[in-house]
């Protein structure tokens, strides 16, 4: 697959996610009657990767499907979102990643059976390490086993590239090497948990003391905050949409980072990935509600977000 954009390697998690639209969120030992399902590709890698993709980034994705149904599909769907899948291998006996996904009121909740997933390990790296470190932006999340990710981030050559960390589910982060991290992404809640304070600034000055170059916490509707190890909190508001489904709303603006990062000042990289993830929450779906960039363009220079017009290239220094 050939791209003039960024080169940009994900390595992370390929579910099937079993969408059901509810009433409300079902209380323990309840039964609901949806509104309506459905079954998607998604898997925070593989929905970062194909939002990437969608803006002109060279995506390659590495990880892992079942041998199953569900694991074709997968590979199908993301290949054809316009992203290189020659580095994910098919593991025998095993499942492919479900996720069990309940929307309500245009928010969700989440159960994850990792299947495939969990066999990210070191060999696997290994075998892929010198394509991952040759990538202009490293992109991985913690739907992938912990330990993978700590051996990812230590055995990438220093320099060269930008490694963005986007920390979901929350795990906790003492065991990684936080100072190979120049980008953490988390959500609010996801902050809380590993930064250990209810106050996310708070919690985002201890990521940062502790190594972390940037933390860009999404806050849903509210737009996000970023901390920097070179100054305070920063405030950018998300513009107002008509929200149908915050799946992927978070990976489409870690997707978008990526890819805006490489030809743009981080502060306005940031401003188009907001856009990217607020315009996801207006369709249904992970990987059917992430946008293109002729989709995303217009749609952040009306949000004030950005002065790009649909076909212009940009060509400004990184970050």
């Amino acid at each position: 697959m050939s791209r003039k954009g960024p080169s940009i390697a994900v390595v992370g998690s390929l579910h099937a996610d079993i969408v059901v639209e509810v009433p409300r969120m079902p209380r323990p030992g309840e039964t609901l009657i949806g509104t309506s399902g459905g079954l998607y590709s998604g898997g925070k890698g593989a929905n970062q990767a194909v939002a990437a993709a969608r803006l002109g980034a060279d995506v390659r994705m590495y990880g892992k499907v079942g041998d199953d149904p569900f694991g074709r599909r997968l590979l199908r769907d993301v290949e054809s979102g316009g992203v290189d899948i020659s580095a994910v291998e098919t593991e025998p006996g095993i499942s492919t990643g479900l996720a069990s996904v309940w929307v309500h009121d245009g928010e969700n909740a989440i159960a994850i059976a990792s299947g495939a997933n969990a066999r990210v390990d070191e060999p696997y790296i290994d075998r892929h390490l010198d394509r991952i470190a040759a990538a202009d932006v490293v992109l991985t999340q913690f739907e992938i086993p912990l330990e993978t990710i700590g051996y990812l981030l230590a055995a990438l050559p220093a320099g060269g590239r930008i490694v963005i960390l986007n920390p979901a589910p929350a795990r906790e982060v003492s065991s990684l090497p936080l100072e190979r991290i120049d980008i953490l992404a988390p959500n609010e809640h996801e902050l809380r948990a590993i930064g250990g304070c209810d106050d996310i600034e708070a919690s985002a000055r201890r990521l940062l003391a502790a190594g972390v170059e940037h933390v860009i916490c999404t806050l849903g509707a509210r737009g996000i905050s970023w901390s920097s190890a070179a100054g305070g909190a920063v405030h950018i508001a998300a513009p107002r949409v008509n929200a149908v489904d915050s799946t992927a709303a978070g990976d489409a603006f870690c997707g978008a980072l990526a890819w805006a990062i490489c030809s743009r000042p981080l502060y306005a990289a940031i401003r188009i990935a907001v856009a990217a993830g607020a315009l996801a929450t207006t369709r249904r779906g992970a990987q059917p509600s992430l946008p293109t960039r002729a989709e995303l363009l217009p749609f952040a220079v009306h949000a004030g977000l950005s002065d790009d017009l649909p076909n212009q290239d940009t060509d400004v220094e990184k970050p």
